[in-house]
């Protein structure tokens, strides 16, 4: 346990691990395969060895509050805007990377290298923020649960309070293993959004183009949109949690290869499900000019247009998407939290005994399920609130992981090079750029959100 709380140099941790020669920079994912070939170990071995951090990581990101996100982007702004989704996967891939990278070669998360190297008031100043805009995401995953158990007539008051539970008990007493598989099969739920996208008949034509051609937003609501889906695709909790998770796998520098693989696909994947979410609702909805209002109305409204499976299969995905990231970000802040105060941080810690990590996973489940079964809260603005507040936090914990990956003391041999931190930098203009772009909008138009006023609240959808 004592070895949880310690922390190695970069030279230790080479001389700890089975270390290449060269850094994997300069070796390229070829000549990784061809390493893996030599040993005799199978690429599928190798990849199953790894999997896990990148998909999970990724995957959450299309949580409740990402699916309310892409479902409003494709019902209010149809094919047209359509492009920031590929641009937010590919900042996904990189940062996701690049995140990874930082814990396996520190073999610390996100708040401890933060704490060790900047000091502990700076570290709990990164605490304070991932909780603030981790919270919201969490009351979010419980009311997707809640959205999508009311499509079959069961109320808040039981859904949320009994998903709470059982997602405690899982993430408690099961080992590392155990909770990874469970999460993983979780997640393929999510598959059933390619299925929707293509039941609902888009025009292709116009997908490819708005996916590729960027039209600016011409209003607040589109620019609101644009800086929530950048938010909802990379979310902070999820850089914090896929550093942290990979630290807590024992991803070891030998394997780094393989694992940028999976964060890669696992990234794409988050980006495919956006994208067909957004253009089932693009080819329904917004021709109907049905305005996303809950969750549950994007399921009860594509069934006169997509037909009832795709009612079926939209309330399915959103039960299962909600269940893993209900998992996932309570446990990003758990890691961050354990981190930042220095206490041990990880899944193979003993449940018998009083763990402040899991102290925490439990706090945030108890009061994220009391706020969701509040009665009359309106469920979309929450949601789609937090994904705003992820994207204004998101550059400073981009900063911190750009410092952080440049810095030969932290990383050793696999600091980012000159090139890599250019593109970074550039990636965080861009964010930087919408953020900015929206508040100029609020200043010249200081108007309510426009899906604010005439929102009905849960009570009114029973």
């Amino acid at each position: 346990m004592n070895r949880l709380c310690q922390w190695r140099s970069p030279m230790s941790t080479r001389n700890h691990r089975h270390h290449p020669r060269l850094p994997h920079r300069r070796r390229g994912i070829a000549k990784q395969y061809k390493d893996f070939r030599a040993k005799g170990t199978g690429l599928l071995a190798a990849f199953l060895a790894v999997l896990g951090p990148g998909l999970l990581a990724g995957l959450s990101d299309d949580d409740p509050a990402g699916i309310a996100t892409y479902s409003k982007l494709g019902a209010d702004h149809g094919y047209r805007l359509l492009w920031i989704i590929p641009v937010s996967t590919l900042l996904l891939v990189f940062f996701h990377v690049v995140a990874v990278q930082i814990g396996v070669a520190s073999g610390k998360g996100f708040v401890g290298i933060i704490r060790e190297r900047w000091g502990r008031g700076i570290g709990y100043l990164a605490v304070i923020g991932l909780l603030f805009a981790n919270f919201g995401t969490i009351c979010a995953e419980y009311a997707g649960i809640s959205a999508a158990a009311s499509l079959v007539g069961i109320p808040p008051w039981f859904s949320a309070p009994v998903a709470g539970v059982l997602i405690a008990l899982v993430v408690v007493l099961g080992s590392f293993q155990r909770v990874e598989g469970v999460l993983l099969v979780i997640s393929s739920t999510l598959a059933l959004y390619i299925l929707d996208g293509i039941l609902a008949g888009p025009d292709w034509s116009q997908v490819a183009r708005g996916s590729v051609v960027p039209s600016l937003p011409i209003n607040q609501a589109g620019w609101m949109s644009l800086v929530a889906t950048l938010g909802t695709t990379l979310a902070p909790w999820g850089l914090a949690f896929i550093q942290s998770y990979a630290v807590d796998k024992k991803i070891q520098v030998s394997d780094l290869g393989m694992e940028k693989v999976e964060v890669i696909i696992g990234s794409l994947l988050t980006g495919v499900i956006g994208m067909a979410i957004a253009v089932a609702c693009a080819a329904t909805l917004h021709p109907a000019k049905i305005s996303v209002n809950e969750v549950h109305d994007v399921a009860v409204s594509l069934q006169p247009l997509a037909g009832k499976f795709a009612t079926l299969l939209f309330g399915a995905g959103l039960l299962g998407a909600s269940l893993l990231a209900a998992a996932v970000v309570p446990l990003a802040t758990s890691y961050s939290i354990a981190e930042g105060i220095g206490a041990p941080a990880s899944l193979h810690l003993d449940s018998n005994h009083f763990q402040l990590f899991y102290a925490v996973f439990i706090g945030l489940t108890v009061a994220a399920v009391s706020v969701v079964s509040l009665p009359g809260l309106p469920l979309i603005p929450l949601m789609y609130t937090s994904q705003v507040v992820n994207a204004v936090l998101l550059p400073l914990h981009v900063i911190a992981l750009l410092l952080l990956a440049g810095n030969r003391q932290v990383m050793g041999e696999h600091y980012l090079g000159n090139k890599a931190l250019a593109f970074g930098w550039v990636f965080l203009f861009l964010i930087v750029a919408c953020v900015l772009a929206l508040v100029v909008c609020w200043i010249a138009e200081p108007v309510s959100v426009p899906y604010l006023p005439d929102t009905p609240s849960r009570a009114d959808n029973p």
